[in-house]
């Protein structure tokens, strides 16, 4: 099976790279619009999602069977601020390659999130109504569409907070971020009035194999398990590094004054994905544990 990677450079990307690397029935292409981070021995071809030529080439050129569609902007708050540059990464980006699966008749494996939906309820199931409360939401839930109306045949993969580490990712996450900021003795505000349930990299990678693997078609919510506060994100993550907890300062979000706001609860109910896919994820402080072995394993 021929798999074309978007996005092969971002926290995701590059743990689709790991994982796919060690499956003997893949043939892996990946691709990024900036040269390959790490010390991978694949296939690679420089292509922005949102040059439609280089899409259609790279694309034609290679005729994979699947594309998992990593590739997105996803800062919220440069998203807001930004909207043009959002808007043609996350819809015109996505409209690119849809049309050039179509073209060699590949499975599209798409990758949204959580901020499609409002907050107002908590562990969404897939068929629970979209409503952004920010641009980065909305141009993820046109893509959605944008997929869905096609006739490509097609898999939506929803998540949420994904965190995880890798040589070479500069772009934070809660877990690093968190660490980092109590390593260097620095206070952080937290908020303590959102709630997610937040996903190990390495699960929402195997997520997306499982769902290319199968063909399965339609949307699947993949995340961890564990519903908890931001805050208490950050609190489970100094407690298991030995850091000083009270440095961590909750605070409500509207006091962060952030660009975008964020909708207050999501987190997914995984049923779906756990019957159709066998999709399984780590608990929180399994995935925090494995970044920990990660880490030392760098040093």
């Amino acid at each position: 099976m021929k798999i074309l990677v978007t996005g092969c450079n971002g926290l995701l990307g590059q743990k689709l790279i790991a994982l796919l690397t060690t499956l003997p029935e893949v043939n892996l292409v990946a691709t990024a619009r900036t040269p390959l981070a790490g010390a991978w021995d694949v296939p690679f071809e420089l292509m922005d999602v949102t040059d439609t030529a280089a899409v259609e080439q790279v694309i034609a050129r290679h005729t994979p069977g699947v594309i998992i569609h990593a590739a997105a902007m996803t800062q919220v708050d440069v998203c807001e601020q930004n909207q043009e540059a959002c808007y043609r990464a996350n819809v015109l980006g996505v409209e690119n390659i849809i049309q050039a699966a179509r073209r060699c008749g590949a499975h599209l494996v798409h990758v949204s999130t959580d901020f499609i939906f409002d907050g107002q309820r908590e562990m969404l199931r897939e068929d629970d109504a979209p409503n952004p409360v920010n641009y980065y939401g909305a141009c993820k839930w046109i893509a959605e569409q944008r997929v869905m109306a096609s006739d490509v045949s097609s898999t939506i993969v929803r998540t949420v907070l994904v965190y995880g580490i890798l040589p070479g990712i500069v772009r934070s996450n809660i877990l690093t971020w968190v660490k980092e900021s109590l390593e260097n003795g620095k206070r952080i505000q937290v908020v303590n009035d959102q709630w997610r349930t937040p996903t190990l990299a390495e699960d929402l990678a195997y997520g997306c194999y499982l769902a290319a693997s199968k063909g399965a078609r339609g949307i699947y919510h993949l995340s961890g398990k564990d519903y908890l506060s931001i805050y208490d994100i950050a609190m489970r993550t100094a407690d298991f590094f030995g850091l000083d907890t009270s440095l961590v300062i909750p605070i409500e979000s509207t006091k962060l004054q952030q660009p975008a706001q964020r909708p207050p609860r999501t987190g997914f109910n995984i049923e779906k994905a756990r019957r159709e896919l066998g999709y399984e994820p780590h608990s929180l402080n399994e995935g925090i544990a494995m970044v920990a072995t990660q880490l030392r394993d760098q040093a």
